[in-house]
């Protein structure tokens, strides 16, 4: 268990780590998790529950040109003619309003998203950063710093993730906006089943962005302005990590091997490659791409987070 989850606070550390100093002056001083590690092997921490990770808004980007940001959601689900619920996934581009897609699907699953969004990357091109809020499958609310394996795939292709702050949704208000318009226009009442709800967002999508001018595109229509993105899909590109020590595949489990010692990482990075490099005795340093993200000791064999990346910075917005 991490030390920032248990009773020994950074101040408590950061004096433990003092009196060494004074004490063994002219030797390197342990790390703070080799400090922790010590003290739990002593009985000395007290364990508490792991605390749930707070879904966080990220820096908001101004996305003034095409392809600088795409915004996505899902419009609220509805039932169907057959009974079924129908859950709409929607993809902007904020700078041209131009609705990219709007796929009919029976669920939030991440298989479904991954088909709609390979498929949108394939005729559209790459986006610079998507936005989206928070939920499912955009982000995992247990999983390390919130991330889903749909975000990890995104970052994998060089597209900067963005997510709203929890209860903001006028963070999307462009998209919220379609949203109305779609609802309004395209599924009251709603079709009899998927196939023909789908023909209704295909029309719906065809005259937003071919018929209707908007006023802040000077009268111009969405397609008059949207071009695809010169950033071509090849699919996901090689990682390599020459300035670590080792590249390590992360277990389907979402684990880190290494020799015998199985460190808990994180099950969303399954399959991907991290870069690993011994900074200390016993203490990696594990980064993905080039994000570091946190420290493991091998006595307790548990990640110890740094500072969310993907989190709450300065931003413009």
């Amino acid at each position: 268990m991490p030390w920032k989850e248990c009773s020994v606070t950074d101040e408590r550390l950061q004096f433990v780590a003092r009196r060494l100093t004074r004490r063994f002056s002219g030797i390197p001083i342990p790390a703070k998790s080799t400090i922790h590690a010590v003290l739990d092997r002593h009985g000395l921490v007290e364990r508490r529950g792991r605390p749930r990770r707070r879904a966080q808004g990220t820096p908001l980007s101004w996305g003034q040109r095409p392809n600088d940001l795409w915004c996505t959601d899902y419009k609220g689900e509805f039932l169907l003619g057959n009974r079924q619920y129908c859950y709409p996934l929607t993809v902007t581009d904020h700078a041209s309003r131009y609705l990219l897609t709007c796929e009919a699907l029976s669920g939030t699953r991440e298989d479904l998203a991954f088909l709609v969004f390979e498929r949108l990357f394939q005729e559209r091109g790459l986006p610079a950063n998507i936005r989206s809020d928070n939920g499912v499958p955009f982000a995992s609310a247990h999983a390390l710093f919130n991330l889903s394996r749909l975000a990890v795939w995104w970052l994998r292709l060089g597209i900067g993730i963005e997510r709203i702050q929890p209860g903001h949704p006028q963070q999307n208000g462009r998209h919220e906006r379609m949203h109305l318009t779609l609802k309004k226009e395209a599924t009251k009442p709603a079709a009899a089943n998927f196939l023909q709800q789908q023909a209704r967002f295909d029309h719906f999508l065809e005259v937003f962005n071919n018929e209707r001018p908007h006023e802040a595109l000077q009268m111009k229509c969405p397609a008059e302005v949207y071009e695809p993105s010169p950033r071509v899909y090849q699919g996901l590109p090689n990682i390599d990590y020459p300035f670590h020590d080792k590249t390590v595949v992360v277990t389907r489990c979402g684990r880190i091997c290494l020799g015998q010692k199985k460190i808990h990482f994180s099950t969303v990075f399954a399959g991907q490659a991290v870069g690993i490099k011994e900074v200390h005795d016993d203490i990696w340093l594990v980064s993905f791409m080039d994000y570091d993200l946190g420290y493991f000791d091998l006595e307790t064999r548990v990640l110890e987070p740094l500072d969310n990346p993907f989190g709450p910075k300065v931003s413009p917005m």
